[in-house]
């Protein structure tokens, strides 16, 4: 018996941040569209049951016509074994619609806080604003070799991770995902690492119903045409059903079987659909073809990796951290808070609160400069946990240097200038005293 949760406590699915619905407590992971998959349900499951119910109005039919001599000899191609297979590909088909919808494609787990080992990295990506202002900007992109090939691995700002090789973000789930196809709107999740193999099994068993369906529907056609002797045209009037069904599965089966031809190709190449589009791998450019027979393998025969996430566990809900070092892409450094991480006296490293070192990018800090300013900031009454609160420093002039003296008047703004006015009256009287010793 599960122990009873704490009142602060909840299940990873229930404070999930992407967009997924959850069903059975977290057991059943479905896209946000999920609606569609009710749609994409109707749409296999209605024109299967209707061509079932003809199989089963014509057993009803080659039954009777046994006790009418006249019939007896009128073939019918829709028998028990047509009725059995119908039902077992369309089972087979809304299984592996359900599997791809309702299982965790490969979400990777998100981050609370930017990896410390993106400061580590030496690359040109890694910006700063100023060499006086150690404003750092985390790499957008960063080099990893795959297979002997370097790959550029970018940066999720929502995630707060370095999305691993061939992952990507779905802007409709609102999570990374591992091995990213793409979003399919018809199963209503994204397509990835851990459903691709559904999603292909689903496609291409849909495709194969269409063309069971339809292939038969027309042999319906034409043996009712022979038994009775009439033209196509009122055989096929005569058989509605089957000509509606022929109708329906020769539109479906080019989406489909399009659909299936297309992830054929891609498997066969070791593609995705997203890298297909993005980056037109050539033969030998791909760094993840290991041939034809190696990629289907790994595809359908490989060992399904297991989740990154247990949505089922139990976890606290994230309070707002106080104090924290926040290094965040694109906004620079803040540095401050109750508890100092970084000791600006003695300049010596402290580590996080959760026993995490400091990046290598915090140590090369200058030290100096930044007590100066707290100091400054101490001096002038401002708060210094302000990171953008700096004091405006006035470089006074040496009054000695001057040769006047100002002073502004406070009731109407004039200005006297003292020290001149004495010297005009001394130059004044010397000049009178001059004039009266030589008259």
């Amino acid at each position: 018996m599960a122990t009873p949760a704490a009142p602060n406590r909840k299940r990873l699915y229930q404070v999930w941040k992407g967009s997924n619905k959850f069903f059975c407590g977290g057991r059943l992971i479905f896209g946000p569209d999920v609606a569609s998959l009710f749609l994409s349900t109707i749409l296999i499951a209605g024109p299967s049951v209707a061509f079932c119910c003809q199989v089963i109005t014509k057993l009803h039919s080659h039954e009777s016509s046994h006790s009418n001599a006249s019939n007896s000899d009128h073939k019918h191609i829709l028998g028990l074994p047509v009725l059995i297979v119908t039902i077992v590909i369309m089972i087979s088909d809304l299984a592996f619609l359900f599997l791809t919808s309702s299982r965790d494609p490969g979400i990777l787990p998100r981050n609370s806080r930017p990896p410390d080992e993106a400061f580590d990295v030496n690359t040109p990506s890694m910006e700063w604003i100023n060499a006086t202002s150690p404003h750092l900007r985390l790499p957008r992109t960063k080099d990893v070799v795959v297979n002997g090939y370097t790959v550029k691995v970018k940066y999720c700002d929502t995630c707060m991770l370095y999305r691993p090789p061939r992952a990507s973000h779905c802007s409709i789930c609102n999570n990374c995902v591992q091995k990213f196809d793409h979003h399919c709107p018809w199963v209503g999740q994204c397509i990835g690492l851990r459903n691709y193999r559904f999603f292909y099994l689903f496609i291409s068993s849909s495709t194969f119903l269409c063309i069971y369906v339809f292939t038969l529907s027309w042999l319906n056609i034409i043996e009712e045409r022979k038994n009775y002797n009439n033209s196509l045209w009122k055989s096929m009037t005569g058989e509605v059903l089957s000509l509606v069904l022929i109708v329906y599965t020769f539109i479906a089966v080019w989406f489909v079987g399009g659909l299936t031809a297309f992830h054929t190709y891609l498997i066969s190449s070791n593609q995705t659909t997203y890298e297909n589009f993005r980056y037109r791998y050539d033969k030998k450019e791909n760094p993840y073809n290991k041939g034809i027979l190696s990629n289907f393998k790994q595809v359908f025969f490989s060992k399904m990796p297991p989740s990154l996430n247990k949505f089922r566990s139990w976890v606290t809900e994230e309070a707002s951290e106080v104090g924290s070092v926040t290094i965040a892409p694109y906004h620079g450094i803040s540095l401050g808070g109750l508890k100092e991480k970084i000791d600006l006296e003695i300049g010596v490293r402290h580590e996080f609160d959760s026993n995490l070192s400091v990046p290598n990018i915090l140590r090369g800090l200058d030290y100096t400069e930044i007590e100066n300013n707290l100091q400054a900031k101490e001096r002038h009454g401002l708060d210094a946990s302000d990171p953008f609160a700096f004091p405006v420093i006035q470089h006074t002039k040496d009054t000695e240097s001057l040769d006047l003296s100002e002073s502004y008047s406070s009731e109407d703004g004039d200005i006297e200038v003292a020290r001149a006015d004495e010297e005009r009256a001394s130059t004044t009287s010397a000049h009178g005293d001059g004039h009266m010793q030589q008259s």
